[in-house]
């Protein structure tokens, strides 16, 4: 792709950099903000500015946050028993959309894939069996994609936990196998909250 400019050249570069952008897509969204009004390019330059500088993790279940605790954790509404482990933010806002869960969450970073280099030190597996010990919580949710990579994960968890008192359940199959949370519609995810199975149950159906 030839460029007239390096100044575009370096904007379409950057903006290509972005999931699910190619460089014709990154092209025309670069030309559309050419044309609008300066004032609004500024805004979009400053709010990305601002949520890189500014952005916080939430420091008892590292959701991401504009202050030290967010929103969910420090509402006392919430059910402070229960749990729900997902992969990332976007699986809390997938569960949160089903309005069928009031409990907390607990954002790992990602899932244990050793083809990709991640091992259980590289995400939040640590603080959420402290967090668990602790004996506050009554009953752990596993709400990771139901691959490999996630069904890994939910194991390695649940060994850690080997005779702690808690209640380990895992989403109900109404999410197909290899799916992504945040790509299932509000009401599959939602029933898949409420119906719930023992974790030891999907053991055994595997």
């Amino acid at each position: 792709m030839d460029f007239s400019s390096k100044l575009l050249e370096n904007a379409v570069y950057e903006m290509s950099q972005l999931p699910g952008i190619g460089k014709r897509t990154a092209l025309r969204l670069v030309l559309h903000l050419l044309k609008q009004p300066e004032d609004q390019t500024s805004r979009l330059a400053l709010a990305l500015e601002n949520l890189r500088k500014e952005i916080k993790f939430c420091e008892n279940c590292h959701n991401i946050s504009d202050v030290a605790l967010c929103e969910i954790c420090s509402n006392p509404r919430r059910d402070k028993s229960m749990v729900c482990v997902v992969e990332d933010i976007r699986d809390v806002m997938a569960i949160e959309n089903t309005s069928q869960y009031k409990g907390l969450y607990h954002v790992l970073g990602g899932k244990i894939s050793p083809m990709e280099g991640v091992g259980p030190q590289d995400l939040t597996i640590a603080s959420l069996v402290k967090k668990v010990k602790l004996g506050e919580i009554k009953e752990l949710i596993f709400a990771l994609s139901s691959t490999m990579e996630g069904d890994t994960t939910n194991f390695y968890i649940y060994k850690q936990l080997e005779g702690v008192p808690v209640k380990t359940s895992t989403i109900a199959r109404g999410i197909a196998v290899g799916d992504e949370l945040e790509y299932a519609d509000e009401v599959t995810l939602g029933r898949s909250i409420l119906n719930r199975i023992p974790f030891e149950n999907s053991l055994k159906a595997n």
